[in-house]
């Protein structure tokens, strides 16, 4: 039986998703968990994707397969109780064999998280930049990302993927309560893709990028032209998408 899992977590303490030797991650501690309640030694998962170490998710799935027959509610509540408190399984949902919670996804939505005036309850979950933004400005160049596929010089360099591509559906810049936030909506995404977007549309905000030259950040296929990568403390993933999964 396949069945995915949906969770969210506080990543603050740990070092990204996805397993590592010699580090704590939030699927080493998850499919721990799981171990427990199967009594399966070898049980593993595979997510939907990859979150950098800080990096939180609201909305998260993983896939995997058990022979054995769970009770999907009182497995959840079971789970839950051996899970530390910043990591959360909301519920169990049966899928069609074969569904893959990486492949299978139609689109992932992320927030990064902004504020502007100190603020010691948002420390571990925000970037704090006192420097004035021009919204409006950084608003004008969102609308650019939709004119290209290729996104080699936001990724992290000497990765693994087979291609840069992706398509971004959504972006924008927006005042939630004392937070700017940037949304943005993509098929898929690369490491540090993100952050590195924020990063050097932070520098649009400033005055020292223009959009043309923010045009020429991308069209030429540079890390290094692009800006600093902005802390993962900020980023949420907070939707993942799939044809056959209803919220």
């Amino acid at each position: 039986m396949r069945l995915f899992a949906e969770i969210s977590y506080k990543g603050k303490h740990y070092h990204g998703w996805q397993k590592q030797p010699n580090a704590i991650t939030i699927q080493s501690v998850t499919e721990k968990a799981f171990n427990v309640i199967l009594r399966d030694a070898e049980f593993n998962c595979t997510g939907c994707g990859r979150t950098d170490t800080g990096v939180h998710a609201k909305q998260f799935y993983f896939h995997f397969e058990t022979n054995e027959q769970i009770e999907l509610d009182k497995f959840v509540y079971k789970v839950n109780t051996l899970l530390p408190e910043d990591i959360v399984v909301h519920r169990l949902i049966k899928v069609p064999e074969g569904s893959h919670s990486r492949f299978d996804a139609d689109s992932r939505t992320y927030k990064y998280y902004i504020h502007q005036s100190k603020n010691p309850f948002l420390t571990d979950i925000s970037y704090y930049n006192s420097r004035k933004l021009d919204l409006d400005a950084m608003n004008q160049a969102c609308p650019w990302l939709f004119h290209y596929n290729d996104f080699t010089s936001f990724s992290k360099v000497n990765t693994e993927t087979k291609t840069n591509n992706c398509v971004i559906k959504k972006a924008q810049w927006k005042i939630e309560g004392e937070s700017i936030v940037f949304e943005i909506t993509a098929n898929r995404f690369l490491r540090n893709m993100v952050r590195a977007i924020v990063g050097t549309m932070i520098e649009v905000g400033l005055g020292k990028v223009t959009i043309d030259q923010f045009k020429k950040v991308i069209e030429n296929k540079d890390r290094g032209e692009a800006g600093t990568s902005v802390p993962g403390h900020g980023l949420f993933l907070t939707n993942v998408s799939y044809p056959y999964i209803k919220d």
